[in-house]
C-alpha cells in the first residue's frame, strides 16, 4: 500500500472556505483505478496545518490520479481560489505540500 499525505496550510480568512471546499468536494477521486480512501483531518491548533491522507493500491496509481483530468477537476474550485489571489495581487490563502509514503506496518 501507498500513502500519499498533503500538508495544507491556511490563512485565518481561507479555513472557512477550505473547509466547504472539502465537504462538498467533487468525489472525483473515488473512481479512480487503486484509490482506497481518503481521510481529511481538521487540526486542533490553527496553526497547524490540514492533512488529506490518501490510501493508494500503488505509488503508479496515486501518480495515474495527480496527473489526471479528475484531478483538475476535483481541485478546479480551489485552483481557481488560488489564481483569483494571484490576479488581485494577494498571497495565496492556502499552500500545499505533498510527501509519500510505503506502508511498513498496519
Amino acid at each position: 500500500m501507498f500513502v500519499a499525505i498533503n500538508y495544507i496550510t491556511c490563512t485565518e480568512t481561507y479555513r472557512e472556505r477550505f473547509e466547504e471546499l472539502f465537504t462538498s468536494r467533487a468525489g472525483a477521486i473515488d473512481e479512480m483505478p487503486g484509490f482506497r480512501r481518503m481521510h481529511v483531518l481538521k487540526p486542533h491548533e490553527e496553526e497547524q496545518d490540514y492533512l488529506i491522507v490518501s490510501e493508494w493500491d500503488s505509488e503508479g496509481s496515486f501518480k495515474a490520479w495527480s496527473k489526471s483530468n479528475a484531478f483538475v477537476k476535483g481541485h478546479s474550485r480551489g485552483f481557481s481560489d488560488l489564481e483569483a489571489a494571484r490576479a488581485r495581487g494577494e498571497e495565496p490563502p492556502m499552500k500545499s505540500r505533498f510527501c509519500t509514503y510505503d506502508v511498513l506496518a498496519t
